[in-house]
């Protein structure tokens, strides 16, 4: 991955986080009593959808943001197991 691949996949990712930050402010579902499926409350639903979309939010940050150096600068001063 090219540094300006790996600049806009860091910018890109960035910009979920404070959207998905505000996101997570959901005042708009305080007073809403409505149940989903006729038992689980609008608010409680939107946390569970809101916990996964989180999760594929970190995904994307490993795939799209993760530094490559880190990872080359790590391999390359592993120890070699010794072969006795």
């Amino acid at each position: 991955m090219s540094a300006s691949e790996s600049s806009a996949g860091r910018n890109f990712v960035w910009l979920l986080f404070v959207l998905m930050f505000l996101a997570h402010q959901d005042f708009w579902w305080w007073d809403d009593s409505s149940l989903i499926l006729g038992f689980l409350p609008v608010g409680l639903a939107y946390h569970a959808l809101f916990s996964m979309a989180c999760a594929g939010l970190g995904w994307l940050a490993i795939k799209k943001a993760w530094p490559s150096e880190l990872e080359a600068f790590a391999e390359e001063n592993e120890p070699v197991p010794d072969k006795d």
